[in-house]
């Protein structure tokens, strides 16, 4: 990969010239953004700490994930990230010349788009339904907290820098699941994604401590070339091992099997915009760190001639176990938020083909599908679990019982959640259909037909689940006596928004599909 090196003093960057004349840390703004918003808030509640003034705390919440969002598209269509051969102006590595631990290419900023979007809708819909709650300034500063561990883990070049990344995306999450104190569920599940979190933090430190006992390197690319050249073959099993650990960590944070056990729980008990926020954004930054990782330390030719096969078979088993495991679990639930984490269980596992393939001939076209089914999932997965917080809000119930005929009362949300649960479930015309489509497509052209297979019957099953939740909403009576809904603004128009970009994104699916191509192309050789 070609790119521009930049040390710690604030030089005008080589590539930046031309219109714009920016320093080397000005790469990363999209992240100190989220980062200096999240300041903003801290010392906001410093100033007042008994202010409860939701307009101004949510205002600022929103102004700086949008702010955010709109400095990451702007470099995106800049051409900031992509190599100077191929026309950009450059890919930026921050922070010691010799070994950066940072990195600014079409990926982060690809990814930082995802956190940013999924954290300007949690926090707008949030407006609502944190009404009345305590904790007001700490749960805003908190998601702004988690979005820049997120949005730093998608610009991480080094074990050591992710990890501090994934301690700051998770420990602010830990606290917003269980944010609602006087609600035993949502401490419970607070408590309990504590547990394995550190569980799996503890298995993938040890992991990068037992692939730095065979490197003696932490930064990505110096681990690549210490096992292309110096790594002795007795130490395949100690490597082996490590990449086993960290497969283990990364699972957690993307919630996939067997690190899946706490989606569930945590979905069920947290405030159900963190649900969506955690579902969607937080996934999304698990995987970011796992194609770098993977695809940038572990080159697939090095790796299988030490631990005998290719890291990619790993992620094989894991997809068709994941996705699997996720829509049968789906399909049996009773309760709706249950459903739909499994049903983010099942999705991990599509996105997983994206690995599985990237070894194959146009492992690039196989992975670019995967980023876009993540860009595509970001909507549609975030607006499902904010109609859950809208039914919430107005006291249903969590089963599909309580759902019922909720049509007749909220026709234009329920218009929304019918083109979530459609596009989740890869129903044509919607965006979530081509997404999967081409990752069917990309998983046959690179001879994974196990994978494809499997792509199309947890598909066609999780039409079952999802279907008999529009069921619910739009055929079946409603619950007798109930009152008249209210039509909260910030949930609406969270929710309207996820549902047009859904709808919106199939016309515009080139340029996605370029963007995310450009971005797999970033890292996969």
């Amino acid at each position: 990969m070609t790119g521009l090196a930049f040390g710690l003093e604030p030089v005008v960057a080589q590539a930046l010239e031309g219109p714009y004349q920016l320093p080397d840390w000005a790469s990363l703004a999209p992240v100190l953004l989220l980062a200096g918003t999240a300041m903003a808030l801290f010392l906001f509640d410093s100033v007042n700490p008994d202010s409860t003034n939701r307009p101004v705390l949510a205002g600022i919440a929103a102004v700086g994930s949008l702010a955010s969002l709109t400095v990451a598209v702007w470099f995106l269509l800049a051409g900031v990230g992509t190599p100077v051969t191929e026309g950009g102006r450059g890919v930026m590595y921050l922070f010691e010349s010799d070994s950066p631990q940072l990195v600014v290419d079409q990926l982060a900023l690809y990814f930082t788009v995802i956190v940013a979007v999924v954290t300007a809708l949690v926090v707008v819909a949030s407006y609502d339904y944190m009404a009345g709650h305590t904790y007001q300034a700490e749960y805003y500063s908190l998601v702004l907290l988690a979005a820049t561990g997120m949005a730093t883990m998608a610009t991480a070049n080094s074990l050591v820098t992710i990890f501090i990344a994934l301690e700051l995306s998770s420990l602010p999450s830990y606290a917003l699941v269980s944010i609602l104190k006087d609600n035993r569920g949502s401490v419970e599940a607070g408590l309990k994604y504590f547990l394995i979190g550190a569980l799996s933090s503890a298995i993938f430190v040890y992991g990068v401590s037992l692939v730095y006992g065979v490197t003696g390197h932490l930064q990505l690319d110096a681990i690549a070339v210490a096992l292309t050249e110096d790594v002795d073959d007795g130490f395949g099993g100690m490597l082996g091992l490590g990449l086993l650990m960290m497969v283990g960590g990364f699972a957690f944070k993307t919630a996939s099997v067997p690190f899946h056990f706490w989606a569930p729980e945590a979905y069920e008990g947290a405030p159900a915009p963190i649900s969506a926020f955690l579902s969607s954004a937080s996934k999304a930054a698990g995987f970011v760190i796992t194609i770098r990782v993977f695809t940038t330390a572990f080159p697939i030719e090095a790796s299988e001639g030490l631990i005998g096969f290719e890291w990619s078979a790993i992620f094989v088993v894991l997809a068709i176990v994941t996705m699997t495991l996720g829509n049968f679990a789906a399909a049996t639930q009773t309760n709706v938020k249950r459903m739909l984490a499994y049903s983010s269980v099942g999705h991990a596992g599509y996105v997983m083909i994206g690995l599985a393939g990237v070894s194959a001939d146009g492992g690039e076209f196989v992975m670019g599908a995967a980023l876009m089914h993540l860009l595509v999932y970001g909507f549609m997965n975030t607006g499902a679990f904010l109609f859950v917080a809208l039914a919430e809000h107005w006291g249903v119930g969590r089963t599909f019982d309580d759902y019922n005929g909720l049509s007749s009362r909220a026709p234009i949300a329920c218009a929304a959640m019918a083109v979530f649960m459609f596009s989740l479930a890869g129903v044509p015309p919607f965006a979530g259909f081509w997404s999967k489509y081409l990752l069917f497509t990309g998983a046959i052209e690179a001879g994974l037909f196990a994978l494809a297979a499997a792509l199309v019957i947890n598909s066609a099953l999780s039409l079952y689940f999802y279907a008999r939740l529009v069921k619910a909403l739009w055929i079946e009576e409603p619950v007798p006596g109930r009152e008249a809904l209210s039509q909260p603004t910030g949930l609406y128009a969270a929710i309207a928004f996820a549902a047009v970009m859904t709808v919106v994104l199939l016309p515009a699916f080139g340029p996605v599909a370029d963007l995310a191509t450009g971005a797999a192309e970033a890292v996969v050789p």
